[in-house]
């Protein structure tokens, strides 16, 4: 095909949201094929290995984030009911949840607030501005909602989108080598953990390492995720004041 028109078809394609969607899909497929290759190695995290080429892509052709989000959306749109379908392993592990509920409720509110706490002070005192303090905060949280908690405080939601992905990939590569350091056996605790501080990614990790995991990481995923949400507004706007001084320079 001549020079010409192969800049004249990629144009097109590069306009067609059905391009960006497909791209998706591929770079998933094959970092699943990764991934089983490598035995499901903690560091053959699929999400990191698809980011890898849909990142070349965009830098390569210049693409903006706006251009391929626009064409990707549907997948982002399906992030929403697969929070809401989080319930079904809360609901085929009731009796169990029932029979941990205090030590999962003292884990789940102390996790939380750590997660939110922590990165906005260590955060701050190095000197971060406001605006990315509050894209920060809510990175242990699920991504609809993590963007909506940023966007509500002055953050940007897209960047919080990467630091919620960022948060995700280092706690499923770490969650395994370090439960079994600490020696931790409990599967439900060391599913809960993962999905508590590294929400889906983390999930995703937790059911290929054992089902009782996996079901205590989407319980522990739902319920961070409407802890953050109850929780963020009442301490967040103080915690953002004490560095108000923060600004972003150029």
């Amino acid at each position: 095909m001549p020079p010409h028109r192969a800049a004249d078809l990629w144009v097109y394609l590069s306009t067609n949201p059905l391009l960006w969607l497909t791209s998706v899909l591929v770079a998933y497929l094959l970092a699943e094929w990764v991934a089983d290759k490598a035995h499901r190695h903690p560091l053959a995290n699929t999400v990191a290995l698809a980011a890898i080429p849909l990142s070349l892509l965009l830098m390569l052709t210049g693409t903006s984030y706006q251009t391929f989000f626009d064409g990707a959306q549907f997948v982002h749109f399906l992030l929403g009911p697969a929070t809401v379908a989080l319930a079904i392993p809360l609901y085929r592990n009731i009796g169990r949840v029932r029979a941990m509920l205090l030590p999962m409720t003292c884990a789940l509110l102390v996790g939380s607030l750590t997660a939110m706490v922590s990165v906005v002070l260590i955060a701050g005192l190095m000197g971060v501005p406001v605006a990315i303090l509050a894209s920060l905060a809510p990175k242990s949280a699920t991504t609809p909602i993590a963007m909506s908690l940023a966007a509500a405080n002055g953050g940007l939601p897209a960047l919080t989108a990467v630091f919620v992905m960022l948060t995700g990939i280092f706690g499923a590569v770490v969650v395994t080598p370090m439960m079994n350091a600490l020696g931790i056996r409990d599967f439900a605790a060391r599913g809960f953990a993962a999905g508590l501080a590294a929400h889906g990614i983390g999930t995703a990790r937790a059911f290929q390492v054992d089902p009782t995991a996996g079901a205590f990481a989407g319980i522990a995923l739902g319920l961070n995720g409407a802890m953050t949400a109850i929780v963020a507004p009442v301490i967040l706007p103080p915690l953002l004041h004490l560095f108000a001084g923060n600004a972003l320079t150029l």
